[in-house]
């Protein structure tokens, strides 16, 4: 069995968001991921800072562009429960993402900005494995176009909003049967920035939930092995026809301690307990996902930048996700996921002309995860997962 990361458009999709969140995505190659995402809404100091808080542009004077590409490597080995059994394999591997930003500064109050990102998704492939009549790969792909405009009220006050143009697509691959479909939803990004002085500024972005729903045949017939006979139980795919990525909410500080230090922070929130989870079911359970299994996550981050040359800026940052999960022994196959501890280190160096690039790096640990064993015998535990990423960025200034 192999998870596998989603690529289109040069955009990552993927369960990671961090894995610890659910499906949602926040590594998207840039500085945010040597600073482990650490004053995402506040440092607004390039126009990325729109997928989080859009007020931020009002920061940033004139034309600014960001692309961003990332390498992603993560190892999670998935253990069956079942006697010999044994170890599938290495359950995600690697895969590569870019995204891509533009601001320009309309007026002393106005500024508008474009990213095209990929904000969530989900990649599965079990290959030829016990389950393989319910479900042998799983692709599902958000991909965003963000439209966004910031208002400068004063010299404290900012406001902003973005539409999310999201276009998902849903595909679904069993022995001898494949089904997909594609959905077309709508979200809102909303931000304010206060600025309490040239050095210490709080922002708060706020992200609408998407829904997007797919014409997807959940129910199968599966054959199950029950002591010398084999016998056809009814059951439901992993996945339900309607995938939702939650509201959230984030509260960012930044303050700029001296010429060469500055430290910033955040707390975040994401309304996962609305949904319930997906999981195979059988009989009297089909379509009927466990929502009580499901609870609202937190994420917390600290991130410290050094001023080290004109040229040369340091970046560091630890953050940590809380699990989507209210217990790690009752988990989805379908949704590895579970608590997170991030580290990461980063640099940022200034070229002629007013282009830069920066280089950063992120480790991420996260809880082991089990899967119950039910009626089609497919229970196990993702032990001591760990993903790795590597981020690269380039930005024009004022160009």
């Amino acid at each position: 069995m192999r998870l596998s990361p989603l690529v289109y458009g040069g955009l990552i999709l993927t369960s990671f968001q961090s894995i610890a969140g659910g499906i949602y995505l926040n590594e998207i190659g840039t500085d945010d991921v040597g600073l482990s995402a650490a004053g995402v809404a506040a440092r607004a100091q390039d126009p990325s800072v729109m997928y989080m808080n859009p007020a931020g542009l009002s920061r940033l004077d004139g034309r600014h562009a960001t692309v961003a590409g990332e390498a992603i490597y993560g190892n999670a080995n998935y253990d069956l429960d079942a006697p010999g059994a044994g170890d599938t394999g290495n359950a995600i591997g690697f895969v590569p993402s870019a995204s891509a930003f533009y601001s320009q500064q309309i007026n002393d109050q106005w500024t508008v900005g474009l990213g095209f990102y990929g904000m969530f998704g989900l990649g599965l492939d079990f290959g030829n494995w016990a389950g393989s009549n319910a479900i042998q790969s799983v692709d599902m792909k958000g991909l965003t176009l963000q439209p966004t405009a910031s208002y400068r009220l004063n010299d404290q006050w900012s406001f902003g909003a973005g539409l999310g143009i999201n276009y998902g697509i849903l595909k679904v691959e069993r022995a001898g049967e494949s089904v997909d479909d594609s959905d077309v939803a709508l979200n809102y990004h909303l931000g304010v920035l206060y600025e309490l002085d040239k050095n210490t500024r709080f922002g708060v972005g706020y992200t609408s939930e998407t829904n997007y729903d797919y014409d997807i045949k959940t129910n199968v017939t599966v054959p199950v092995q029950q002591g010398p006979i084999t016998v056809n139980v009814d059951a439901a795919l992993p996945l339900s026809g309607t995938a939702n990525a939650p509201q959230q909410l984030i509260a960012s500080a930044f303050h700029q301690l001296n010429a060469t230090w500055a430290i910033m922070g955040n707390l975040g929130w994401q309304d996962w307990s609305k949904y319930g989870d997906a999981d195979l079911t059988v009989a009297s359970q089909i379509g009927v996902p466990s929502k009580d299994r499901l609870q609202d996550t937190y994420s917390f981050a600290f991130g410290v930048q050094h001023q080290y040359s004109d040229k040369l800026t340091l970046n560091s940052g630890i953050g940590y996700d809380t699990s989507v999960y209210k217990s790690q022994g009752d988990t989805s196959l379908t949704m590895p996921s579970g608590g997170a501890l991030m580290l990461g280190v980063g640099m940022k160096y200034k070229l002629e002309g007013g282009q830069s690039f920066g280089v950063a790096v992120q480790y991420m640990d996260l809880e082991s995860s089990s899967v119950e064993d039910g009626s089609l015998g497919l229970g196990g535990t993702y032990h001591d997962p760990s993903i790795w990423f590597l981020a690269f960025n380039y930005n024009w200034d004022n160009f």
